[in-house]
């Protein structure tokens, strides 16, 4: 019943924040450490994440700066940053790991937006899905009489708009991306 509506947004909030951490980690002109944190360093035969092995800063707008706790780790972050083809060329200085970020091209750009865009589509489609799957309990326990036709109407058009507000976040979250990615 009002449980079963109750669930999406939850649903909703998880797939948005699951958005955001998405974008976090997509290219843009800016040097930005979110992009680093999928990468796992082979640190004594274990996948370790970089955080927990180096201290990793915005040094400015097109520098990350990557200071290891244990310098004997170096080469195994600039291996992992290699093998993460983050189309950034780490450089090694024995001390630190630099990742200079080079300007975006205009063309660049633009396959950066289709694919920001690609993943807001996939969202939007999992929020439809979260509807889809809300309408079909609330149809279910319509015809097992524990929920009336109006209670249904009514459901429904709670569910409605919840997914409503939830791709319109969704567009929100993806115009706010698009202008970081094409800003000169």
């Amino acid at each position: 019943m009002a449980d079963t509506v109750a669930e999406l947004k939850p649903r909703i909030d998880k797939t948005l924040d699951d958005l955001k951490k998405e974008l976090a980690k997509v290219r843009t002109g800016r040097a930005s450490t979110a992009i680093l944190d999928g990468i796992r360093v082979d640190q004594h035969g274990s996948p370790t994440p970089l955080a927990h092995v180096a201290n990793v800063t915005a040094a400015d707008a097109r520098l990350i700066i990557i200071k290891p706790w244990d310098k004997g780790v170096l080469k195994d972050i600039e291996k992992a940053l290699r093998e993460a083809n983050l189309g950034i060329n780490p450089m090694n200085d024995g001390e630190v790991i630099r990742l200079p970020f080079p300007a975006l091209s205009e063309e660049r750009r633009k396959d950066i937006v289709k694919q920001v865009k690609t993943k807001a589509e996939d969202h939007k489609v999992a929020i439809r899905n979260h509807r889809r799957d809300i309408l079909e309990a609330l149809k279910a326990q319509q015809k097992d009489k524990k929920i009336t036709e109006d209670d249904l109407k009514r459901f429904s058009k709670d569910v409605e708009d919840k997914t409503a507000a939830g791709i319109k976040e969704v567009d929100k979250i993806y115009a706010t991306k698009e202008a970081e990615v094409m800003k000169v």
